[in-house]
């Protein structure tokens, strides 16, 4: 069963020059649904191809085309709801979105606005702290990407690239439940890995397959609590929105600045105006872009070229029994089955590689053991060389014959790593290993004795100290153990050496 106890975190407060003030963080999140083709058209989505090669007549908005749906975009929407614990809506509705920009040629956008395909759901948020934050999904709506001006090829001219027009993508609104720039980082990265797991998105924030739009607005200490107790938004501040945002260090910077911004207009007296703004991460300030337009500015209307789309309750099913393990019930089962740390299930399940890789390590093994192998040895020397999981040298089967070698006392944990380092490198077979390298360890207890013997009989005044300070017994442990070449059983030395210098 999942285990979805936790504490909430505390907000973030501010110390203004007058007040205290709190954060109030909402948070409109642009995924790119992961598919080949376009919403409306059979263009393909391919990333970095020469500009405008991927658009179709309707990208480009020619005369006389009409929009199709694309049936796997509206699946993926479906599943990414189902995702979020969300409700779906059989029925929903296209909209126009009407505004000029020259990489938007219709002169509209195709979105939705009032009936969209997936309702309230919910995202758990958690800190790493052994807090987490529930924060509510007001709604997932799809929509036409707009193309890309660009303005760097020609001191004159700017140029547009329709490649990404009409890319579908996914907008994930939350309600205003997010009260820390480290919540909003963290909400982000988790609607990321959940839409890894589903298969609905990659995430590459790099290539603009996943914008965040953060509205910041701040209250002081208590109107937030009003807020949620009556849903009167009068109890917040104004907000103001930061458009485009495609990195995690950037949105905290920027909620950062923008609230401190906001707190010195307040405090001296000034008001806040609702408005559209930009971040500048070299000069650490937001600038406006635009004053905050409203529903009615853009002349919302249902698309006359679109009727409403209906979907079955039985279709639905039949995505919702298609779904993976998600990752609260994975990192949940990590924890009661293999006996993991709150953290370390946390690290092995940030995305499925690593889950499925630490599986193939644990299974029929100790989870523990395993797990130290994998986040310890593994990642840090995958870390080290700048390689994923899936590029790693060292197989799931070859980690796991090492874990075999120590338990069954073939190797200690110090040989092992040296074990690891060798099929790290040359990918061999570490039983192979151990036998061609002569790395197998000394378990023969006559062989060890007389290596403690040999010690002792070496270093009577070491041996003297020892027995008045029993803490100094384990440089005979050590020296035995270097005077093996490591291969003694650290066990075994260490009960002979006690039992030694009891006399």
């Amino acid at each position: 069963m999942l285990d979805l106890s936790y504490d909430l975190p505390k907000p973030r407060v501010i110390a203004g020059a007058k007040h205290d003030w709190e954060l109030v963080i909402g948070m409109e999140v642009h995924a790119q649904v992961a598919s080949n083709a376009k919403l409306f058209s059979g263009a393909s989505t391919q990333f970095g191809a020469e500009p405008n090669s991927n658009v179709a007549f309707i990208d480009a908005a020619m005369p006389g085309m009409l929009p199709v749906i694309n049936e796997y975009c509206i699946e993926q929407a479906v599943r990414t709801g189902l995702g979020l614990n969300a409700e779906i809506h059989l029925k929903s509705a296209f909209d126009r979105k009407n505004y000029f920009y020259p990489d938007q040629p219709a002169g509209y956008q195709i979105s939705q606005l009032y009936h969209p395909i997936v309702g309230e759901g919910e995202v758990l948020v958690e800190l790493g702290d052994g807090t987490a934050r529930p924060v509510r999904v007001e709604r997932i709506h799809m929509e036409q990407d707009a193309g890309k001006s660009i303005h760097d090829m020609d001191p004159d001219m700017s140029f547009v690239d329709l490649n990404r027009a009409g890319v579908c993508l996914m907008e994930i609104v939350s309600r205003p439940d997010i009260r820390s720039a480290e919540e909003a980082a963290a909400y982000i990265l988790k609607l990321r890995q959940i839409m890894r797991y589903l298969g609905t998105c990659d995430g590459d924030m790099q290539n603009g397959n996943l914008r965040a739009d953060v509205n910041v607005s701040v209250c002081r200490p208590g109107d937030y609590e009003r807020y949620r107790e009556s849903g009167d938004f009068g109890h917040l501040g104004t907000r103001c929105e930061i458009k485009n945002m495609n990195s995690t260090r950037f949105i905290q910077q920027a909620i950062e600045v923008e609230a401190r911004r906001q707190i010195a207009i307040l405090e001296a007296g000034g008001e806040v105006d609702q408005e559209t703004r930009g971040f500048d991460p070299v000069k650490g300030e937001t600038r406006t872009q635009r004053s905050k337009e409203e529903a009615h500015d853009y002349r919302y209307f249902p698309d006359p070229d679109l009727l409403p789309l209906e979907i079955e309750q039985d279709w639905v099913d039949q995505i919702k029994s298609s779904l993976p393990e998600l990752p609260d019930a994975k990192k949940a089962r990590f924890i009661n089955d293999f006996g993991l740390t709150d953290y370390d299930a946390s690290v092995l399940t940030a995305d499925l590689d690593s889950a499925a890789y630490f599986e193939a390590v644990a299974a029929g093994r100790d989870g523990k053991m395993a797990a130290n192998w994998v986040i310890n040895e593994l990642f840090g020397r995958l870390k080290k060389d700048d390689k994923d999981i899936d590029a790693s040298p060292v197989t799931p089967a070859q980690l796991g014959g090492i874990i075999d070698l120590i338990a069954s006392d073939a190797i200690s944990g110090k040989i092992a790593k040296d074990v690891f380092e060798i099929a790290y490198t040359t990918g061999r077979d570490p039983a192979e290993i151990v036998e061609t390298e002569g790395l197998k360890q000394v378990t023969d207890t006559g062989a060890i004795e007389a290596a403690v013997d040999e010690i002792i009989a070496a270093n009577p005044d070491q041996v003297a100290k020892a027995q008045e300070n029993p803490k100094l017994a384990g440089w005979f442990v050590g020296q035995v153990m270097k005077a093996t070449g490591g291969k003694a059983n650290p066990k075994a030395v260490n009960e002979l050496v006690a039992q030694k210098l009891k006399g």
